[in-house]
Order: structure tokens, then C-alpha cells, then sequence
């Protein structure tokens, strides 16, 4: 029966495909013009804004490269750049490492294993406003934190790195950062922690069980089997961290204001653009300051992604 089944004809078999072909073009079509008009789009636009002496009512005078000049000898952005810097530098691979580690003990067959993986994720859905207000509120001179490093004994240890027993925390230059960082911590490693774990459930139990029988104790099985088959993981979860460092406004805002408070210690670069554009109405210097950010994204990505881009073969 299927010798005498009728053929297709060739020209029918290509009219289908063509259609089915229109008809995903057509399915993507609205949201790939939204990406390019709000995404690629507004780069360029930045782009062209930051050419300008650009105010409230539009274009005042032509500027040229003089925004990106500024740029090069403004002290301030000097210093949003190095508070960002440091903030990824240390920020990053705390989180990433926590992340990890929740991860890894997540994925083991443990009693209350649901419950653990929504507790180590709420704070991430929970609000930052209100997350960063009542950490605010915990650090504070005669905040519960203090309380407790004095309560067990803690404050001379606090006393050597020249902290007193009553710190203001957020309102101190050489602690505001740290302790935004401290904050950030905690509340982010639960999303780095369900990317792992994604990642974790696609390596097979049969890598581990084989090392096993070979004497290999967990610590050894870990760094030599999970961490490097976790490469691919490795490189999207640092991307988006970097990407997310760099783009740290909402805590600074917060707890510094929009001047950064104290001596602009919580000034970002984000942070710096929101000020000269909301603030000071300088759209063209705040856009010469978004492409110089976008620009340090890019690069950091795409060096990124040469190191840990490719999969290795043996994975």
C-alpha cells in the first residue's frame, strides 16, 4: 500500500516550507523590532546624543569628542570607575563561590532539599528597596549587627582594622562599599545558585560512581569532575555577574543617595550617569558616559568568552 501511496509534488513540498518559514518570521517579528529598536536602537541614539551639548529642549551646540575628553579628566568618574571596579573584583567571585557551594549541596540527596533551595532563592525575589532599607537599618550605630559583634565578644578583633564598637556602617567611607558588597552577597548567590544547579543535574552520576570505585573522596571528585564539567557554567554565570557588577545602581542609590554619599564612596559608574543626566541635566556627557560603559561591557564579554567560551572536547 505504500508503494501506491501518491507523491507529493516537489513544488507543494516547497510551498510548505516556505510558509512555515513566513509564519516564524512573522511570529518574531514584533518582539525582534522592539529589540532593535530598544536595544540597538538606543545604543545608537546614546551614540549620537553623546556627539552633543544635549539638554532638556534637545541639541545646543555640536561637541564632537569633547563629552569623551571630559570623561578623561573628570575625577569623579575616575573614582565611580574604580568603586565599580572593586566592587566587581571582590564582589564577583564571593558570590559566584556561594552560589556554587548552595548549589552543590543542593543537588545532594538531602532531607528538606525543596525547602532549602526556596529559602537560599528568596532574598533574590524579595525587593531590593526593602532589602537594602532594612540592612540600612541592621548597620546602623545602635543596629542589631553591632549589637551582636559586641554581644560575643567580637569588637576587639573589630578595634585592630580600626572599627569602633558603634560604626556607622553605611554612612563611613572606607565601610559603605564593603558593606553594600556584604549585602549583595547574600541577596544574589541564591540566582547563581539555581544556574549551578541547572548545570549540575546535566553532569551524569555515572562520572561519579566510576570514581568511587577508583578511591576518589568527594573533595577529589569535585574538583575533578564537577568543577571542570561546570566550564560552560562557569563562563554564563561570570558574564552575567560582571555585566551585573557593573551595572550596581540600586543599593548605591539607596544608601548613599545620588551624590554616592560619603565622599562619593558609593558612587558607581551607573550611578554617576543617573546623576549628570536626573540631576544635572547633562544628557550628552551622561551618554558619552553610557557608551564608555557599554564599551567596558562589551570588551570584558568578549574576553570573557575567549577564555571560557568553547567547550572543551572532553566534556
Amino acid at each position: 500500500m505504500a508503494a501506491n501511496a501518491p507523491r507529493v509534488p516537489r513544488s507543494r513540498g516547497l510551498s510548505d516550507r516556505r510558509a512555515e518559514m513566513l509564519a516564524g518570521l512573522a511570529l518574531i517579528a514584533i518582539p525582534m523590532f522592539f529589540f532593535l529598536t530598544l536595544r540597538i536602537g538606543a545604543i545608537g541614539y546614546a551614540g549620537f546624543i553623546s556627539l552633543w551639548d544635549w539638554g532638556l529642549r534637545g541639541a545646543k551646540e555640536f561637541e564632537g569628542t569633547r563629552n569623551f575628553e571630559r570623561i578623561l579628566t573628570d575625577p569623579v568618574f575616575h573614582k565611580a570607575v574604580l568603586n565599580t571596579v572593586y566592587y566587581a573584583i571582590v564582589w564577583v567571585p564571593l558570590t559566584i563561590a556561594l552560589g556554587l557551594f548552595l548549589a552543590v549541596i543542593i543537588n545532594m540527596k538531602i532531607r528538606g532539599q525543596k525547602f532549602f533551595r526556596a529559602a537560599f532563592y528568596f532574598p533574590a525575589i524579595a525587593s531590593s528597596a526593602a532589602i537594602t532599607v532594612l540592612w540600612i537599618f541592621l548597620f546602623q550605630p545602635d543596629g542589631l549587627f553591632n549589637d551582636v559583634r559586641g554581644f560575643l565578644g567580637l569588637n576587639p578583633i573589630f578595634q585592630f582594622f580600626g572599627i569602633g564598637p558603634n560604626q556607622a556602617w553605611i554612612s563611613t567611607s572606607n565601610t559603605a562599599l564593603n558593606t553594600v558588597i556584604a549585602l549583595n552577597v547574600w541577596t544574589t548567590s541564591g540566582t547563581f545558585m539555581l544556574f549551578y544547579l541547572a548545570y549540575l543535574q546535566t553532569i551524569s552520576n555515572d562520572l561519579y560512581e566510576a570514581a568511587a570505585i577508583d578511591g576518589a573522596n568527594a573533595w577529589n571528585a569535585f574538583w575533578k569532575i564537577t568543577f571542570p564539567l561546570l566550564r560552560p557554567g562557569h563562563f554564563f554565570v561570570l558574564t552575567v555577574a560582571i555585566i551585573g557588577a557593573f551595572q550596581m545602581f540600586d543599593q548605591a542609590y539607596i544608601g548613599g543617595g545620588v551624590d554616592g554619599s560619603p565622599n562619593n564612596s558609593l558612587t558607581t559608574i551607573v550611578l554617576y550617569l543617573y546623576r549628570k543626566a536626573i540631576a544635572d541635566f547633562d544628557f550628552g556627557y551622561a551618554a558619552a558616559v553610557g557608551v564608555v560603559l557599554f564599551v567596558l561591557i562589551m570588551s570584558i564579554t568578549l574576553i570573557q568568552r575567549r577564555f571560557f567560551g568553547q567547550t572543551p572536547s572532553w566534556t
